[in-house]
């Protein structure tokens, strides 16, 4: 595959990322089948629900490279961790699962910090998945997590990155 068709390839991977902004080398080992696996972050992801704080650890997806491979080629999350697709403005974003083989629940987040929708993800589906309005965090979780932690269309969700924006 040439290096613009896997450009091409990756930019439509991800919420709009241009294609100035996707290293080459990054671009072909998204396409090659590499998986990323970011460090945890040292601070959890929580939420209230039922009278009870929730968290996850998390890895942060912060940077155009990093959006666009986000969880890929991963076939392991653990049951308690997710990646917070953190973006520098509140946008319309669209995902797909092309070379991602878990099923996910993609939970799209405002920039007040509160759920707008949950959707699912189908493994290597090359269907948009997007909410009805802007996002400016994506949380992608194992399927199923949402509804069984109680994770819902509202909820405040707390972390550093996002109470900054959120003004927490």
């Amino acid at each position: 595959m040439n290096a613009r068709i896997a450009a091409i390839v990756l930019s439509l991977s991800c919420a709009f990322v241009p294609l100035a902004s996707v290293p080459h080398a990054v671009a072909q080992e998204a396409v090659q089948g590499a998986p990323m696996e970011l460090p945890v972050d040292a601070s959890k992801l929580t939420f209230e629900a039922d009278g009870e704080t929730v968290s996850f650890d998390i890895e942060i997806a912060d940077t155009a490279e990093r959006r666009a491979r986000g969880l890929m080629f991963r076939t392991d999350l653990p049951e308690d961790r997710g990646m917070l697709f953190v973006f520098e403005q509140t946008q319309p974003v669209s995902f797909w699962m092309q070379n991602t083989p878990s099923p996910l629940d993609l939970v799209f987040i405002g920039e007040d910090g509160r759920v707008i929708d949950i959707l699912p993800g189908e493994p290597f589906s090359t269907a948009s998945i997007a909410p009805d309005g802007p996002s400016r965090f994506v949380l992608e979780l194992n399927r199923g997590t949402s509804e069984r932690v109680g994770l819902e269309a509202g909820t405040r969700l707390n972390h550093p990155a996002i109470d900054r924006v959120a003004g927490n």
